[in-house]
């Protein structure tokens, strides 16, 4: 026989079932105090549970759970799409004053800044090329601060307040072109350690309200001052407008073998495919990408702001900066447009005279782009575009300058379509006897055939009418299809058809 403890101080006997075993019929005092322990805790749970709101605890835990997953889970992509999500709006709660009113604001209508390029310019000078809101820099007053901040520990970073320019003439819709000028007191990575520029762009008067972004980053050893003086790459680089729309692949054939003959091998071209450039227009262009002679660079995500054509003054002014310091001089011209050097001159000897002068601007020649020589031995179709149209325009309405420009990059701060207002020198307009330019407006939209309009050539330099508008014949342009002609298939081996 074996005598148990009992709980609460009392006692009992147990008779044993059989001689191999003593069974308790009673739980034990330790066993007891565990069960009731437990349902202390299970009833507190409870009451804590029904204390709390039921949206708050279960819902939205578990909502915010479902559209947040883990990063971890996710491919890069993916992950950047969930950190793009917005946050959840903070509901306010409803004022007690019922003539208290709230207003509830849902997404943005512009960015502070979007950004294309940012470039160095030179040892101690870097240019952010970008758009950003038009209303908010038409009545706020936004600015920008600069930080360099060294990749080596034993340099400090360098701060200075930016400059910016808004290049657009205030054609800009929703947004405007903004470009950030950051010129330190000091050289930034003069250890050639590389390092990051950072841009501080304010909303406006109120300081503490900015955003903080990474435009560009040097590595270390990319860092080389010669680059940003002469000699350069290039002798002249053009950048090209936004190719949109439909274009005739023909006429931009017969214009870019036209002007790399004019320019010359030491000579490079820019084009900005807005849209424009279709199969068939790349297959033009091609053969010159593939000779190191040109670039297509694909920009039709810019689309997505709302700027004036394309946004194209900010495209030539990041054109501008990227290649600040390839070419001696920059052209800025359409594809509609063939430059012409005067009669006596060269383009070289032209440029000599000029070079004391930061810009210079460029007079049109108005061609008709419908306009052909009436000849029944010849119905045109094997000639190119420019050698056809051959009707100039002698009127134009008053005080009409349609002019283009070429520039000295390197003196330039910022630029527009026409010419620019942000440079550092002369500007230099009577250039008429010395270079112009052919204008065939819209020739390369006509997918067909041009001539649609037949005239014979007038008599001793008479003037013609068509549509009120007067014209003479001018075969300056016609003449120098066979030298084109030729070399362009010196160059490309191209067929003609």
């Amino acid at each position: 026989m074996r005598k148990d403890s009992a709980c609460n101080g009392g006692g009992s006997t147990a008779t044993p079932t059989s001689s191999a075993a003593q069974i308790s019929l009673y739980p034990s005092c330790v066993e007891t105090k565990r069960f009731f322990a437990l349902c202390f805790l299970v009833s507190l749970v409870m009451v804590l549970w029904q204390l709390q709101p039921y949206e708050s605890s279960l819902f939205v835990a578990s909502n915010r759970r479902c559209i947040q997953p883990s990063r971890a889970l996710l491919n890069p992509s993916e992950a950047q799409k969930v950190s793009s999500l917005p946050s959840p709006a903070v509901e306010k709660p409803a004022p007690s004053d019922p003539n208290k009113r709230t207003f509830k604001s849902y997404g943005s209508a512009a960015a502070l800044f979007v950004q294309m390029g940012a470039y160095r310019g030179g040892p101690n000078t870097f240019a952010v090329v970008g758009l950003s809101s038009k209303p908010l820099h038409v009545y706020a007053k936004p600015f920008y601060k600069c930080e360099w901040i060294p990749n080596s520990n034993s340099s400090r970073p360098i701060k200075a307040k930016a400059y910016k320019m808004l290049p657009d003439w205030g054609y800009g819709h929703v947004y405007t072109v903004v470009i950030v000028n950051c010129t330190f007191s000091e050289k930034p990575n003069v250890d050639n350690a590389g390092g990051r520029l950072v841009i501080y762009a304010y909303y406006g008067d109120m300081r503490k309200n900015y955003e903080r972004f990474v435009a560009m980053e040097e590595k270390p050893g990319e860092y080389d001052e010669g680059r940003y003086s002469a000699p350069y790459k290039y002798d002249y680089l053009y950048c090209g407008s936004c190719l949109y729309g439909d274009l005739n692949a023909n006429r931009i054939r017969e214009w870019m073998a036209y002007h790399a003959l004019f320019f010359g091998p030491r000579s490079h071209f820019v084009f900005h495919d807005a849209g424009g450039v279709s199969p068939a227009v790349r297959a033009a262009l091609e053969p010159w990408v593939r000779a190191g002679r040109a670039t297509v660079q694909d920009i039709r995500d810019q689309e997505v702001y709302d700027g004036y054509y394309y946004n194209q003054f900010m495209v030539v002014n990041d054109c501008l900066h990227r290649y600040k310091h390839a070419a001696n001089w920059t052209f800025f011209f359409d594809v509609d447009e063939y430059l012409h050097v005067m009669e006596g001159n060269t383009l070289e000897s032209v440029l000599e005279e000029f070079k004391d002068y930061t810009q210079f601007t460029i007079e049109q020649n108005t061609m008709s782009s419908s306009m052909c020589v009436q000849d029944p031995n010849n119905d045109h179709s094997s000639e190119w575009g420019f050698e056809k149209l051959v009707f100039q325009q002698t009127t134009r309405p008053p005080g009409h300058k349609d002019r283009k420009y070429a520039i000295q990059a390197k003196n330039a701060y910022a630029t527009g379509v026409h010419m620019s207002q942000n440079v550092i020198g002369k500007t230099l307009h009577q250039t008429e006897s010395k270079i112009r330019y052919y204008h065939y407006h819209n020739s390369i939209n006509v997918m067909g055939e041009p001539c649609r309009d037949f005239f014979p050539i007038p008599k001793n330099g008479m003037e013609i009418r068509h549509n009120n508008i007067s014209y003479v014949y001018d075969d300056t342009m016609k003449r120098k299809a066979g030298t084109v002609k030729a070399f362009e298939e010196r160059m490309i081996r191209s067929v003609h058809t």
